[in-house]
């Protein structure tokens, strides 16, 4: 294995570290959690980075780095939409929104990956295109942004013991800020998706 793919695995290893750190009951736990995908988020663009760099492009990292980050992102995303920061409220509202754009970004990932299969059974080998990286890097974004909004609500807001309006009025902005990132990252999803299945079109073609 060489050090790209190297790298890749260190991300896939911290995944379970994001999720320990953020189910579990613990001060500054989401913060750490935060850092940890914010972590393996960076090494998406070093691995890529050391592999162009030291010409160890290979089909095996091209495959294990989109794996890689379908993980990472599908992790982060269940955890901000469905897991909450307190007995009865998520961080992303309306929490409907958050369900339905998981489940376009998960259609989009299994749709991309059997075209990914369908090319692989005709020995043709389909690497990440630009338009899927903005969208991750969007993601990326949004998904920590959350993150770190989920531990300033359970660790700063609601330990607060009277909320001023400036908090209310600041929590309320971050919340909207954020649905709208989120919202973004899904037209980018389903953009970047169609444009990726009709550029790779050939690939339903039958061979005569």
């Amino acid at each position: 294995m060489n050090t790209p793919n190297k790298i890749t695995l260190a991300r896939i290893l911290l995944i379970p570290l994001v999720l320990v750190f953020y189910l579990v009951n613990m001060p500054y736990g989401k913060l750490v959690s935060a850092i940890i995908f914010i972590l393996a988020c960076a090494t998406d663009f070093i691995d890529g980075m050391v592999a162009r760099k030291t010409n160890q492009v290979t089909d095996l990292g091209k495959f294990f780095d989109a794996i890689a980050d379908k993980v990472l992102i599908m992790t982060g995303m269940l955890l901000v939409v469905a897991y909450p920061v307190t007995a009865a409220s998520v961080i992303v509202k309306p929490q409907w929104v958050g369900i339905v754009c998981v489940v376009i970004m998960l259609a989009r990932e299994f749709i991309i990956s059997a075209l990914r299969q369908i090319a692989a059974s005709k020995g043709v080998v389909l690497a990440a295109d630009k338009g899927g990286k903005i969208k991750t890097i969007f993601q990326d974004v949004t998904i920590s942004l959350y993150m770190l909004y989920a531990f300033f609500v359970q660790d700063i807001y609601l330990k607060q013991e009277v909320i001023s309006e400036g908090l209310k009025l600041f929590n309320t902005i971050v919340g909207i800020t954020l649905l709208v990132l989120l919202v973004i990252s899904t037209i980018l999803t389903i953009t970047s998706g169609v444009s990726y299945i009709v550029r790779n079109r050939k690939v339903f073609k039958s061979e005569k």
